[in-house]
């Protein structure tokens, strides 16, 4: 079984609004270091479609459990609703194929500031979120003990 001090998190990140980005991986680095996890893999792409495939890499390398982190802001296209859908649809594939959590911390905003707000230092940011929620995971599937 394993235990948060030897959990293997794995958090694929994308540099496209990499200002917020950054404030939600900083939030999921911290919640791994309050939850005693050492090991923490990042690995940066570059966007929110392309996150599928960085948590899929992840998983295939080892991880436990993926946290995926974006940022869509949505413009004048429908170009915001196909990222956002094929983006949500494609971590959710590599969760139900690889059979480890994957997180999705991909924010799907109307503006800026809304995603400022979502990525604030603090119990609001959502890459704390998805940490607790892909550690949560983890146990409740640990639980079952299948053996």
């Amino acid at each position: 079984m394993t235990t948060p001090s030897d959990t293997h998190i794995g958090i694929a990140v994308a540099t496209w609004n990499q200002t917020i980005t950054d404030r939600l991986l900083e939030g999921a680095k911290s919640r791994c270091d309050e939850a005693g996890i050492a090991n923490v893999t990042i690995l940066r792409v570059p966007g929110a479609l392309e996150l599928p495939l960085g948590a899929q890499a992840l998983a295939r390398a080892g991880c436990d459990a993926v946290v995926a982190i974006g940022v869509v802001i949505k413009g004048e296209t429908d170009h915001y609703d196909i990222v956002v859908r094929e983006s949500a649809s494609g971590i959710s594939r590599v969760a139900l194929d690889e059979g480890i959590p994957v997180a999705n911390a991909i924010l799907a905003v109307h503006d800026v500031s809304l995603a400022l707000e979502r990525s604030v230092t603090g119990e609001a940011n959502k890459g704390i979120e998805a940490v607790d929620a892909a550690l949560a995971m983890v146990s409740a599937i640990q639980d079952l003990d299948l053996s």
